[in-house]
């Protein structure tokens, strides 16, 4: 059976999966889907098990979601993921399964070194899903006074399913324990990282400084662009694609 999209459409335009990041969903990318860059690709955006879709029933990991994503890609006809922090764990490792059809990343300010995980790896510092949630809502609650773009964040995160966010959250700290995640994202695929450099944490500065991969600055953005600079990360992915 022919998909809806990709390969067995008529549609002939480049497909983009949009991967949202930690707690997020696919509601991150409704911006971007009505900017220009849905002129030339088909903008994608995905829902992950746990956030936005039913959790796995066998547990949430990096490499469980990558499977996930690397089969929506094969389905859909994408070559091309559009991934949002932790997202871009996944989708590198998506990239470097036997078949996968994944070449390029456009990497939304994803996660380069164990530092970038300044929510996601907070997770493996509770024992259990319910007080990792619970303490996890009161820190954005704090951080949503005056700033919409935390208050939209607060109520996708509180959408989301407390065990896959736990247990995501854990397996990013140790996966970047173990791992420079830069390192895995750069070899993966052709990537092009779009950040503000106000948002990043001093390590993935130096780890950019010194690394080659292609970048894109997106001024005065919030960690969520595709949000909060829709307009300025459709030019921006225009100019790269």
């Amino acid at each position: 059976m022919a998909s809806e999209y990709g390969e067995g459409s008529a549609d002939n335009r480049p497909v983009i999966l949009c991967v949202a990041g930690f707690g997020d969903d696919a509601s991150m990318f409704d911006a971007l889907v009505a900017e220009p860059i849905a002129d030339t690709h088909q903008i994608l955006p995905l829902d992950l098990p746990g956030f936005g879709l039913p959790a796995m029933t066998d547990g949430t990991s990096l490499e469980k979601l990558a499977r996930f994503v690397a089969a929506r890609a094969a389905e859909t006809g994408a070559t091309i993921i559009a991934a949002h922090s932790v997202a871009s764990i996944i989708a590198s490792l998506a990239a470097r399964m036997p078949g996968s059809r994944i070449t390029r990343i456009l990497s939304l300010e994803g996660n380069i070194t164990a530092e970038d995980a300044y929510f996601s790896g907070t997770a493996a510092d509770f024992d259990d899903p319910q007080s990792f949630r619970s303490a996890f809502l009161s820190r954005l609650a704090d951080m949503s006074v005056g700033s919409p773009i935390f208050q939209r964040y607060r109520g996708v995160v509180a959408k989301a399913d407390p065990t896959a966010l736990w247990q995501l959250g854990i397996d990013a700290r140790r996966f970047s324990a173990q791992s420079v995640p830069g390192e895995v994202l750069s070899s993966a695929a052709d990537v092009t990282y779009f950040y503000n450099p106000m948002n990043c944490p001093q390590t993935t500065l130096d780890w950019l400084a010194v690394n080659p991969m292609g970048r894109v600055v997106l001024k005065d953005a919030s960690h969520w662009p595709s949000v909060d600079a829709p307009r300025m990360l459709s030019e921006r992915m225009a100019e790269v694609l």
